[in-house]
């Protein structure tokens, strides 16, 4: 797994790309661990082909880390069985997903 960090109209970005899954969790968790303080941020997942349980877990817990020191933050997916587990889960219901980086960050700004 890799992970670009970026900027975008403000926001902080982060791009892991690979599969997030048991083997490669740890470095996520890690990497979102380092974010707490961003005020904005957006999880770009649109190079993530497969998400299992626990990358879930580690996406879920990173947010609510980042949250609970006071930052924002937006998800941005485009891919169909990513998409599928965020919704099955309910995930998308406690955090913005959207398409593309522009509508992430949108949302961001409006809230």
């Amino acid at each position: 797994m890799q992970i670009e960090v970026s900027e975008h109209s403000g926001c902080d970005v982060t791009r892991p790309s690979g599969e997030l899954d048991a083997s490669t969790v740890t470095e996520f968790r890690e990497h979102l661990a380092s974010l707490v303080g961003t005020g904005s941020l957006v999880i770009d997942l649109c190079d993530v082909p497969f998400m299992d349980s626990a990358g879930l877990g580690a996406l879920i817990g990173g947010i609510r880390r980042i949250r609970d020191a006071g930052g924002s933050v937006g998800v941005v997916c485009d891919r169909p069985s990513v998409l599928r587990l965020l919704h099955t889960t309910g995930f998308d219901r406690i955090v913005d997903v959207a398409p593309t980086l522009g509508e992430a960050v949108g949302n961001l700004a409006s809230t």
